[in-house]
């Protein structure tokens, strides 16, 4: 049987689980067959989550780290498997993103570490893997990230009008697909990292269900505007961040001239942050294509009932949609586009956009680990 279908894995900043999707490639271009999702084991988030605020760490808890999210990823990829009774031998490749512990683009030696160890996945589920996609990147003097805006062109770019797609995972990016005109995408700052941490901390609650907690407290102006004046707004793209920049420790700083605020005031400000931080860089686009404009949103902010309303009432002249509106299910976009990149890869074809990265020049993007054992020498 020839081999046309790809997984793609992803575990994002927000540590929630691990989302997997299965694309088939034997039409040509992609699509989504099927999705799976495996939550995150509390203890191993409990660890990654400290490594990931605090980027201290011995190496035999960073290389224990490696091994066990590896092993979760074999459990999903496995239990998907046995599920949809797929042979391993009909999947060409698994494309596995990793945990991204740390992500420095801008500094002397550029760098971006993921953990996930692929030389485990690849033996314990027989099938080959490519991981390790940011590196290459940012050898070629790039970002290392988005990488998605790749995949979003090949599958949402239309000639009429423009589209932008709005991942709001724990840091938010879009990719800006305007007709004849360079893909552009960039981290816009965060997206659900915050107000994860915030709830987490005063109610013990993984995320706010529809922002209902929000709902409760009112804006603080005088914080909002404390947010809003990080030196990160003003840089122009290609850039990105992570959870080294936005946690609760930049918060805190944030709100030492504030006054004193209830916690759900603080709640309700951090969601209305993350809205405008997104709309402050949309608005712009439409005045400048002159055509109509649609925002697609993906990730798990796309189901924050709060969050959407506050996006529609701030962009009244755009669509606003989400991918599932567009068969393209929100949660799994994603780890889609780490399949596609894997299948870019398995083909020797470049998976990078230097528009969007600020890299030299297009790149295959990707180490590729065997799942079979080598000859004998």
């Amino acid at each position: 049987m020839q081999q046309n279908y790809y997984i793609g894995l992803m575990s994002g900043t927000s540590l929630d689980g691990v989302d997997l999707a299965l694309m088939d490639f034997s039409r040509g271009s992609p699509k989504l067959a099927a999705t799976d999702f495996m939550p995150m084991p509390e203890a191993l988030r409990t660890q990654l989550s400290a490594l990931c605020n605090s980027g201290n760490t011995s190496l035999q808890l960073l290389g224990e780290l490696d091994h066990r999210l590896a092993l979760l990823y074999v459990d999903i990829v496995n239990r998907f498997l046995q599920s949809r009774q797929l042979n391993p031998q009909w999947i060409r490749a698994i494309g596995c993103h990793g945990q991204t512990i740390w992500h420095s683009p801008n500094g002397r030696f550029p760098f971006s570490m993921q953990i996930g160890d692929a030389n485990l996945l690849a033996a314990k589920t027989g099938i080959d893997v490519v991981a390790d996609f940011r590196r290459k990147d940012m050898a070629f003097g790039g970002q290392g990230a988005p990488l998605v805006p790749a995949f979003h062109h090949a599958v949402f770019s239309e000639t009429e009008r423009v589209n932008v797609v709005l991942n709001i995972g724990g840091i938010s990016n879009i990719s800006v697909l305007a007709p004849q005109q360079a893909v552009i995408g960039y981290d816009t700052g965060p997206g659900n990292t915050l107000l994860d941490a915030w709830i987490e901390r005063h109610q013990g609650k993984r995320y706010d269900q529809d922002g209902a907690w929000a709902k409760c407290g009112r804006v603080s102006p005088a914080l909002l505007s404390a947010l809003l004046d990080e030196p990160f707004f003003s840089l122009k793209p290609p850039k990105s961040t992570g959870r080294e920049l936005f946690n609760l420790a930049w918060l805190t700083q944030k709100m030492q001239n504030v006054g004193t605020l209830s916690a759900s005031d603080v709640q309700a400000t951090l969601l209305e942050f993350s809205v405008q931080s997104i709309v402050g860089q949309l608005q712009p686009i439409a005045a400048q294509s002159g055509l109509p404009c649609r925002l697609l949103v993906c990730g798990g902010g796309a189901k924050n009932r709060l969050m959407m309303q506050r996006l529609t009432a701030l962009l009244p002249e755009w669509t606003v949609q989400t991918t599932t509106d567009c068969g393209l299910d929100g949660d799994s976009v994603e780890a889609a586009a780490f399949a596609w990149l894997a299948y870019r890869r398995m083909h020797g074809l470049s998976a990078n956009l230097p528009s969007v990265t600020g890299a030299q020049s297009a790149v295959s993007l990707g180490a590729i680990y065997p799942a079979e054992p080598a000859g004998n020498i």
